[in-house]
């Protein structure tokens, strides 16, 4: 049986990368979090102390790939080789600026590609903002999550507690309207739910 693509777009902390795991899981699919990858750039320009000119200048000099332990479904992030996927996950500050970077014409460039390419066989799930519109779209299959706010900040502020981080509620749910704007807003392939998406409201739905 032929395998396709499905493209999973939607706004953060929707549940995108919930869903996107258990189809690829069903499938039998690689699974792929294009948000990680833009948390992996982000987070080499703030080791780096890099402002977003200077990001673009280095961009050669990131690598970014995944490790999948033996499990097609659950990847890992690597930086130049590193796994960073704890480090991009709780770290505010990329967390804040996250969404700046994704701006940059020259890193969704270098990204999209790295992302094509790993689609051009089919058999992926890949969950992003873009991936409908841009990455993937002629994906056999292309859904469009979304969930009300408040719900998204109490899932979000709800994860980053149990994994023991100092987080308010206001901060968490100011940092999520912060970059809705900004993904739906760029200039550079925004946010945007494309004709033939299936759209799902998950605010009151189990996963």
């Amino acid at each position: 049986m032929k395998k396709i693509n499905i493209a999973v777009d939607g706004y953060s902390s929707c549940g995108k990368s919930t869903l996107a795991k258990a189809l690829a899981s069903e499938l039998g699919y690689v699974y792929i979090d294009t948000g990680a990858m833009y948390r992996a750039v982000t987070l080499f320009s703030i080791k780096n102390n890099l402002n977003l000119n200077d990001l673009v200048l280095n961009l050669h000099k990131i690598r970014v790939s995944f490790s999948f332990n033996n499990s097609i479904q659950k990847s890992e992030t690597l930086l130049n080789g590193e796994n960073v996927e704890k480090e991009i996950r709780e770290r505010k500050d990329v967390a804040e600026k996250v969404s700046g970077v994704s701006t940059i014409k020259e890193v969704r460039k270098k990204l999209v590609s790295i992302q094509k390419e790993i689609g051009k066989n089919g058999g992926v799930v890949m969950d992003g903002r873009d991936i409908g519109t841009v990455v993937f779209p002629t994906a056999e299959l292309k859904l469009f999550i979304t969930a009300s706010v408040e719900i998204r900040a109490k899932r979000r502020y709800e994860e980053l507690r149990a994994k023991g981080l100092d987080v308010s509620f206001e901060e968490v749910k100011k940092n999520l309207g912060s970059r809705d704007f900004i993904d739906s807003n760029r200039k550079e392939d925004p946010l945007r739910k494309a004709e033939d998406d299936v759209l799902i409201d998950n605010s009151h739905l189990s996963i």
